[in-house]
């Protein structure tokens, strides 16, 4: 006769040399195949060499090369290419998608840069309009390039080619982390440069000799505001638009 098996076995000692395996949880990027988007990375590409077309000749025909990079528009111009360049080989190699809130930042910098032109400083009726502010010939096509077709361009790319809902609230007071360090370094610069200089500020609403400190803080206040109900925006609307990417069932 053979002896009855027991009901509840006891604990067999572990093996020497012998680790226990930790139970593991498999990414979805694990059973799922990559997808290459060689038409995503391909505008991508395109909109990154427009950019960077358009910084060119600004800083080609903008005058003193370090003048022309201390705008807002030419640094945004020069993330974006940089983000859309990164993106471009990320979607290029079915790589993960750069985080949200740094194609974020890009997109809302350079939109920021197009806004503040059309609306502020090229608007005839406007008091902080740029005197002779369209330039000629390819200032004019700089201009446009960088202030209307690469933010155009950028919106259509956030909104026909990334997943929606990428965007968090968290995101919007440290964009403005950038806006804010500028407002410091115009200023800045504004004071190391003498009196009566051409250009000392770059933009009219930042302008000391004209506005004050006073008035410069008040304006940079107001326009902060507007950026970060901008921001909000833009959040919103990632959360709400629908997905372009969805494959369909």
């Amino acid at each position: 006769m053979t002896a009855p098996i027991p009901r509840d076995l006891p604990d067999l000692p572990p093996i020497p040399g012998h680790r226990a395996l930790l139970p593991t949880v498999v990414p979805a990027t694990a059973v799922v195949t990559p997808v290459r988007r060689r038409l995503i990375a391909t505008f991508r590409l395109l909109t990154a060499l427009l950019t960077l077309t358009g910084v060119t000749i600004a800083l080609v025909t903008g005058g003193p090369v370090m003048k022309t990079l201390s705008h807002f528009t030419v640094q945004s111009g020069i993330l974006l290419a940089l983000v859309m360049i990164a993106s471009a080989r990320c979607a290029w190699s079915a790589h993960h998608p750069l985080p949200g809130a740094l194609t974020g930042a890009a997109l809302f910098y350079v939109g920021t840069a197009g806004l503040v032109h059309h609306l502020l400083l090229a608007d005839a009726a406007n008091p902080f309009t740029v005197a002779g502010g369209a330039g000629a010939g390819w200032q004019t096509a700089a201009n446009h390039i960088l202030h209307t077709a690469v933010p155009l361009a950028a919106a259509l790319d956030w909104l026909l080619l990334t997943v929606p809902g990428r965007l968090h609230l968290r995101h919007a007071p440290v964009w403005l982390l950038y806006p804010l360090a500028y407002l410091a370094f115009t200023l800045a610069r504004g004071e190391l440069l003498l009196p009566g200089t051409q250009d000392r500020y770059l933009y009219p609403f930042l302008d000391v000799d004209q506005h004050g400190f006073k008035g410069v803080l008040g304006n940079a206040l107001l326009l902060g505001l507007a950026l970060y109900a901008l921001a909000v925006l833009l959040i919103a609307a990632d959360h709400i638009r629908p997905n372009p990417l969805r494959r369909p069932r």
